[in-house]
């Protein structure tokens, strides 16, 4: 089922991105691996954020794209129970 961001995630990307801060992400890489609670972590500058077949995902300078659904904590912040 799908779930739309916070308004107030989705302001915390936009402050990152605008004043490109360095941002750590934990968050799980797929579905599979959050059944398993694999979460995966990264340190990287938020470049845009996109919708790729009806998903919400930020875009890093890394080239990474993580689904918003799947983030865990961003900059310290928790946004969605393990």
């Amino acid at each position: 089922m799908y779930n739309p961001i916070s308004t107030e995630f989705f302001d915390q990307l936009t402050v990152a991105m605008q004043r490109k801060i360095p941002s750590k992400i934990e968050y799980y890489q797929n579905e599979e691996q959050e059944k398993k609670k694999e979460k995966q972590q990264t340190k990287a500058l938020v470049k845009t954020m996109e919708v790729i077949n009806g998903f919400e995902f930020v875009v890093l300078d890394t080239q990474e794209k993580i689904r918003l659904s799947l983030v865990v904590t961003f900059n310290g912040k928790r946004h969605r129970e393990d």
